[in-house]
């Protein structure tokens, strides 16, 4: 993730709340002298409000004051200002989302070209998504992309964001743009919209537009094997082409491909909370609005297609 020194780094943290401000306005003397007999949780590790600031939530006292709002929970529990924790194993959320409080964390967009493969590692020497990010630390791709397919897909070593986006008990809305063979008809359409029968199950309802004739926008929230590709073959109009735009709320058009960027604060959190029960899953949900750069343009812009691939982007 970005430096969140950027926004609030440690000279400026301390500024608007630091250890100091705490002593002046009573915190310390308020959490020792209050609670005497309280669990050792409270006394080991950092401050709360101290790792919130350094994770890029927002300055020392918007964060004690998020923590007294009790919009902060900490395993699952609301915490008492004062609160120590440890960032390796605590599970620290803001407003039910969790937070990447760990230490050594990092988020990378990537913009895959064809032709490389969504592993950390191949065995057949063919690139790979890791080798377009740095090399430390390790890191490891969210989901997969086909090695035809093209687009959007994050990089990280966050184990916990991994999961949201990853796990069946979630959903999390992911966009491509679709060249077919040939045009779909009306009917055809509405079947992809509905759900097509496949050798492992139906498919659950889609959002499907044509944006023109062999080229569809689809929103799918789950995540089988070449999916979209097999729902297309099922309605006879193989793909051509195939690039993801969008992966729940982000998107980045300017991103060209083979780059990448770290992610801001704003992003992982939008990722995350994204990531909702796959039960709970509405309309909304599976095309939400954009959060990522470029998310003032309109839903049809693609992520930047690759020039030698033989097809101009669409848009």
């Amino acid at each position: 993730m970005p430096d969140p020194g950027d926004e609030g780094d440690e000279d400026h943290v301390e500024d608007e709340g630091d250890e100091d401000h705490v002593e002046d306005e009573g915190t310390e003397d308020h959490v020792e002298d209050e609670d005497d007999a309280a669990p050792a949780t409270l006394h080991v590790g950092e401050r709360l409000q101290k790792v919130l600031a350094r994770t890029g939530v927002g300055s020392r006292r918007v964060c004690e004051d998020l923590i007294v709002d009790g919009r902060v929970t900490v395993n699952g529990e609301v915490p008492v200002l004062g609160r120590r924790v440890d960032p390796e194993v605590d599970v620290i959320e803001l407003d039910g989302v969790p937070l990447p409080v760990r230490p050594g964390l990092v988020h990378y967009l990537v913009n895959k070209p064809a032709g490389v493969v969504s592993t950390a590692e191949d065995t057949h020497d063919r690139p790979t998504v890791v080798s377009l990010v740095p090399a430390e630390p390790r890191v490891y791709p969210v989901g997969r992309l086909d090695m035809d397919s093209e687009g959007l897909i994050i990089v990280t070593n966050d184990g916990e964001l991994t999961h949201r986006l990853t796990h069946p008990s979630f959903g999390v809305p992911k966009e491509y743009l679709v060249q077919v063979e040939g045009e779909p008809s009306a009917g055809d359409v509405r079947r992809l919209r509905e759900g097509v029968e496949l050798d492992d199950g139906p498919t659950a309802p889609a959002r499907v537009a044509v944006v023109a004739p062999s080229l569809l926008r689809m929103v799918i929230h789950e995540g089988r094997n070449r999916q979209i590709r097999r729902m297309c073959d099922a309605v006879g109009h193989p793909v051509v082409r195939l690039v993801r735009t969008r992966i729940g709320p982000l998107a980045d058009p300017s991103l060209t491909p083979g780059s990448y960027r770290p992610l801001t604060f704003d992003e992982v959190r939008g990722l995350a909370a994204a990531a909702v029960p796959s039960d709970d899953i509405t309309e909304a949900d599976r095309h939400p609005d954009p959060v990522g750069r470029g998310s003032d343009l309109g839903p049809l812009d693609p992520v930047r297609a690759d020039p030698d691939a033989g097809v101009p982007p669409p848009g």
